[in-house]
């Protein structure tokens, strides 16, 4: 019985690092052919239209709900102390150093990073990535390459736009629904943020990009190898293990960069 329980951690320790593994090589040959063809750019455009673009909405809602509800919360946790004019500290650094980058890359992996994966796989269960290999087209700069430098893009520049507009709904629960003085809060942003707090966020905003992106189309690349399942289903399955394992790759990651960074 201990066998065989130790037999099974082994196996799924090893499958864990093979697994890591072959996304580390992934990535890099993704990122290697970002610069070995002109021909990139106008994909990648694309795929900032349909990762950022597409998205916008998406996290303008979240962003300013999330806003509200921290200047909800901390206003009626800081007026137990007396300390109501730290508000704007509060919510701005929350923001800038955690939740703007976690919550935009979770949001995106939902929205982005599943369509990467069932659009990456059904063209492999359909053989056409087969196709552009025999047309002697590199698929891996065709269709996986385009999407990591737009990520590259997309993802700081939500996690921007999450960061300014939560620090706006603060500003509306705090300020404009709780009477708090708008004077104090803005003050409190400016001397509390500073330049390595943004810095911080950008950085985890590049990495849960290239970590979402080369997870999920990594999952759809290699549909077809699933033992799991295969056809339509292994689609299905590779687009729930592409989510649930960026999802956790992003939590992970963000408590290393936040020790990193502290």
């Amino acid at each position: 019985m201990k066998d065989n329980i130790f037999a099974a951690a082994g196996r799924t320790f090893l499958n864990a690092v093979g697994f890591m593994g072959s996304v580390a090589i992934f990535l890099a040959e993704g990122l290697a052919q970002i610069f070995a063809s002109a021909k990139i750019f106008p994909r990648t455009l694309h795929q900032i239209y349909v990762i950022g673009h597409k998205s916008l909405f998406l996290i303008l809602l979240i962003s300013l709900f999330c806003g509200m509800v921290l200047g909800l919360q901390g206003y009626y946790t800081l007026i137990k102390f007396g300390s109501v004019g730290f508000l704007g500290a509060v919510v701005s650094l929350s923001l800038i150093r955690e939740l703007g980058p976690v919550l935009t890359a979770i949001m995106l992996t939902g929205r982005a990073g599943s369509s990467m994966t069932a659009e990456i796989g059904v063209m492999r269960i359909t053989d056409q990535i087969d196709a552009l290999d025999v047309m002697d087209i590199n698929s891996m700069s065709y269709l996986v390459s385009p999407r990591l430098a737009a990520s590259l893009v997309s993802f700081p520049l939500l996690t921007a736009v999450f960061d300014v507009v939560g620090i706006i709904g603060g500003y509306l629960t705090g300020v404009a629904m709780l009477n708090m003085n708008q004077g104090a809060y803005f003050y409190r942003i400016s001397s509390s943020v500073t330049m390595d707090d943004i810095v911080c966020g950008f950085v985890k905003a590049l990495v849960f990009g290239l970590l979402v992106t080369a997870v999920c189309c990594h999952q759809g690349y290699y549909t077809h190898m699933r033992r799991d399942s295969v056809g339509p289903e292994a689609v299905g399955n590779a687009t729930t293990s592409g989510v649930v394992i960026s999802c956790v790759l992003i939590l992970a990651s963000d408590y290393v960069l936040t020790s990193i960074f502290l």
